[in-house]
């Protein structure tokens, strides 16, 4: 299924292309602008501390991250608009991947966007919803921590539920979307999920302990080289993580079909 659609993963390593160059030239303004008034080589035992403070206060006493929060929030929000489109694109053409006239991602996009997009929208909100109790929780207990290291110890027990719980809502959701788009009872996809809820936690977990090998491993590089090197080789790197969220998709996809899951 993977095969069938490598046009579709070269849209994919596209879209992953360009919006890792643009938040990378987005994240590198910010960081020169910070890091223009760096002492170095350094004065005095002083400067970096008197840097610092100085870079402190442009970031929290100043609307420098204002402007970086708002940028951010409208990325993210062009990005989970465009990103359900292309979810309902890609597993139509998954439902229609036997019939002999190619892929039909852009007729997906046309008649199902609009069940994907309201599943994707209700999966990020209750996938959010935690954080409204979590996020005050952790800021309490930061500030009533001596150390950094019992903080996070003490945090990461419900951090790792969280992830946990997200996981499990994205397979629950991501069945549902199959479903929508086949035309199909979003309760029917529900039930499969749960009754092929070991071999798709399975895939979908080797395929993640796949991807993130591979990342590591890209990272690991980023110790030895650094400069445009280093750059090239991560934004090269969109092109495995597209295939692997392809491979991912068809191999769901295939356990969510009628056939199989009977």
């Amino acid at each position: 299924m993977t095969r069938r659609h490598k046009y579709v993963l070269v849209v994919l390593f596209v879209y992953r292309l360009l919006w890792g160059f643009f938040l990378y030239r987005f994240i590198d303004s910010l960081v020169t602008t910070v890091l223009s008034r760096y002492p170095d080589p350094h004065p005095n035992n002083g400067a970096v501390r008197l840097f610092l403070i100085e870079a402190q206060f442009r970031l929290l006493k100043t609307n420098l991250i204002d402007e970086v929060l708002w940028m951010l929030a409208g990325m993210l929000l062009i990005r989970m608009l465009l990103t359900p489109l292309l979810n309902a694109g890609i597993y139509y053409s998954f439902q229609h991947a036997n019939e002999s006239d190619g892929t039909r991602v852009m007729t997906g996009i046309r008649s199902a966007w609009k069940p994907v997009t309201l599943l994707y929208w209700i999966e990020n909100l209750l996938a959010l919803l935690p954080a409204a109790w979590l996020i005050p929780m952790a800021k309490t207990q930061y500030l009533s921590n001596p150390s950094e290291g019992a903080w996070l110890r003490e945090i990461l027990p419900y951090a790792g539920a969280w992830a946990l719980w997200a996981f499990l809502l994205h397979l629950l959701f991501l069945f549902m979307q199959f479903s929508a788009v086949s035309q199909d009872r979003l309760l029917s996809g529900l039930g499969r999920a749960c009754r092929q809820a070991f071999p798709l936690l399975a895939v979908s977990v080797a395929l993640f302990a796949l991807g993130t090998a591979a990342s590591l491993a890209i990272t690991a590089s980023s110790l030895l080289w650094t400069g445009f090197l280093t750059v090239a080789l991560h934004q090269a790197f969109q092109l495995v993580r597209a295939l692997l969220t392809l491979w991912t998709a068809a191999s769901q996809h295939q356990l969510w079909k009628p056939d199989h899951a009977a």
